[in-house]
């Protein structure tokens, strides 16, 4: 491990990378060993750093938060503070997806990013205590509202960003990170009185990452701590009871995520990095149980998590309604590093499954095209048209309709941003057999392998568009290796895996591996099904029963308004599920109907049987579906995941719980 108070850069084994874990099942790569060089992914990259992180910087400045740190350091803040009081951690996340630019290849920072982490440091006190909201003369104590004030939550952030600084060069903030995280230890260890623990988990894993990086035992056990007193009630009940705060049940006890979405999977975040290291595989377990849990029970198709707009939680099991999904963005981004956190504990592919899933699904819809507006909430069914945003404003977070410039809460730009910077480190992994790729885009990587040798790729694939991806080994480590590539779960026949021979044989979902001594030009080609695919939800999600969606490869798609006949909404849509989705010159196409309907006086009329007089449908046509992470990018619209089938009593298709039953079309569609 390296000293963060001097220049990690100055020895050429520094690893930056968001989560070094000093054990574990696999291993990840450097950001400064993989380059991202185009596609879906190297377009985001692109914008992010070209458009968002400078976006994101002059947004703050605007509303104030930055001056927050000279109105500090100048002994004014009482009076001049502005902004929400967790406003300090955008600054800090900012900082941290800055550094992670700098590290990757190619990686341009914003260049006032250095002036900002010093106004930063310029505001820590010195007893190493940083934050704007409380503590000086005028404002409330330090630590006085442990529950909402949100103090830890941000002195993570900011430990985080110093850790992301000392990884990829140095910078003010490695040596403010870890004065914070002293007097965090000294003020919040084993005797510290009152509850001890932030409403808001995220100092955890920060913590750990700090220990992973300094060597330092009691970050690591403060942050073991901080789990310890969580879920026993020590926090005061806010008015969506302690579960909202994690605080209802011990860690290791609970069996599935629940309150406040974010935090509930920082925490686990945290969880995972305490128990790997210092061996705990009961707390491990218990991580594994809630998330398996939450998957089947409680994710949306989109791996978007969350069902309540009140409080931003999870709901009860099912509870998924789509035009009420939160699916806050910054939930997404959480639930892709928890992920990869559990893929490196374990290594097994079914966590990168749903990272993939959640990245293109949820993080790739938050930003529009140009990187300057975002989601704050994902929506799976918007029922009316939304009104453009005042460019000049920050918009109430949980408006879905169209990407908003800003918000008075932008945790989830910031977010998104630092992602975005650290994602060629979120690709590959190796271990003492070889490399792992889990995650697809073009790139170029270099994976130093535990007994020194060196295995060099290049990644060429049109992905998530073309199924086909292939990997060139461009330097060869000599003597025998294996390079695995993961299956995704929804390529569950057709996947072909293809050895530098030129033999090619059927893959099931899961890994996917070729051992051999490879030579420079070798290529391994992993051709996956892209024609597109009904999906079914399970009968128990009442709020979508009847109906069904479509995916195409890793992606989601959706019917939008804009693509409909004119004068038509969404809601009209029905589609024919005895009729496989299309492929039409890369627009999927699914055959529907735009059902009519009358306005009745009261909307619960008597039932009707079948043979009972119905407004008529207008003719079938090609209804064109669009990728979910594409939606409202072409200005106010409608838009549903899920789509009702045909009317039964009009097509003689049942539809039940997403199921075709009761006539012979139907079972000629099962077949």
């Amino acid at each position: 491990m390296t000293d963060p108070m001097t220049d990690p850069m100055t020895d050429p084994m520094t690893v930056s990378a968001p989560v070094l874990p000093t054990t574990g099942r696999l291993r990840p790569l450097s950001l400064a060993d993989v380059r991202i060089t185009g596609g879906f992914w190297g377009r985001g990259q692109d914008v992010n750093a070209r458009a968002t992180l400078g976006h994101c910087l002059r947004w703050m400045g605007r509303e104030g938060w930055l001056d927050n740190f000279r109105a500090a350091a100048g002994g004014r803040i009482a009076r001049d503070r502005r902004g929400r009081e967790f406003a300090d951690s955008e600054a800090y996340k900012l900082l941290e997806a800055a550094a992670w630019e700098r590290a990757r290849p190619g990686g341009v920072p914003p260049a006032d990013a250095a002036g900002v982490a010093a106004l930063v440091a310029a505001a820590q006190e010195p007893d190493g205590y940083l934050g704007t909201a409380f503590g000086r003369a005028g404002q409330a104590p330090r630590y006085s509202d442990l529950e909402w004030g949100h103090e830890l939550y941000c002195a993570g952030h900011l430990i985080q960003a110093g850790v992301a600084q000392a990884r990829s060069g140095g910078g003010p903030l490695v040596g403010v990170a870890r004065r914070l995280a002293d007097h965090v230890c000294d003020t919040f260890g084993a005797d510290a009185p009152g509850p001890g623990l932030c409403g808001h988990p995220e100092i955890e894993p920060a913590l750990v990452e700090l220990a992973r990086e300094t060597g330092e035992q009691r970050y690591l056990d403060q942050a073991a701590l901080f789990l310890d007193r969580r879920g026993h009630g020590a926090l005061r009940r806010a008015e969506f009871g302690a579960g909202y705060f994690q605080d209802d049940v011990p860690l290791r006890a609970a069996t599935v995520f629940r309150g406040h979405a974010v935090r509930a999977l920082y925490l686990a975040a945290g969880a995972v990095d305490v128990a790997v290291e210092t061996g705990d595989d009961e707390l491990l377990a218990a991580v594994v149980r809630q998330w398996e849990a939450t998957v089947a029970r409680r994710t949306y198709l989109t791996g978007g998590m969350g069902s309540h707009h009140l409080d931003e939680s999870f709901g009860e099991d099912f509870q998924l309604p789509p035009d009420r999904s939160y699916c806050e963005t910054c939930a997404g981004v959480a639930s892709v590093m928890l992920a990869w956190r559990l893929l490196l504990a374990t290594g097994q592919p079914r966590f990168a499954d749903l990272a993939e899933r959640t990245l293109f699904n949820v993080v790739a819809a938050s930003p529009a095209e140009d990187g300057r507006s975002f989601f704050y909430t994902n929506t799976l069914h918007r029922r009316g048209r939304s009104t453009v945003p005042d460019p000049e404003a920050a918009s109430p977070r949980a408006a879905s309709g169209l990407r908003a410039p800003w918000f008075a809460v932008s945790c989830c730009p910031t977010n998104v941003a630092r992602l975005l910077a650290s994602l060629g480190g979120y690709l590959a992994t190796t271990d003492e057999t070889g490399v792992q790729l889990h995650q697809y885009a073009d790139a170029e990587l270099t994976a130093a392998l535990p007994d020194g040798r060196r295995l060099r790729l290049r990644v060429a694939t049109g992905y998530p568009v073309d199924g086909t991806v292939s990997v060139q080994v461009t330097e060869a480590p000599g003597g025998p290796v294996t390079l695995s590539l993961r299956v995704p779960e929804w390529a569950r026949a057709g996947a072909v895996l293809t050895a530098p021979d030129g033999a090619g044989r059927p893959v099931a979902p899961g890994v996917a591996a070729v051992t051999r001594e490879f030579r420079p030009g070798d290529e391994v080609r992993l051709a996956l099904p892209m024609a597109p695919r009904w999906v079914a939800p399970d009968p128990r999600i009442d709020a979508v029963r009847g109906t069904l969606a479509v995916e195409r490869g890793p992606l989601v798609l959706c019917a939008e308004s804009v693509d409909l006949p004119p004068g038509h909404e969404v809601d009209a849509l029905r589609v024919d599920p005895r009729v496989p989705p299309a492929d039409e010159n890369g627009r999927v196409v699914v055959r529907a109907e735009l059902a009519g309907a009358a306005d009745l006086a009261w909307p619960y009329p008597p039932h009707q049987g079948p043979d009972a007089p119905r407004a008529p449908a207008e003719d079938g046509f090609r209804a064109v579906l669009v990728p979910y992470h594409s939606w409202a990018n072409r200005g106010p619209s409608t838009m549903r995941v899920w789509l009702p089938a045909r009317d039964p009593d009009r097509g003689g298709t049942r539809c039940v719980s997403g199921t075709e039953e009761g006539t012979a079309e139907g079972d000629a569609a099962r077949s």
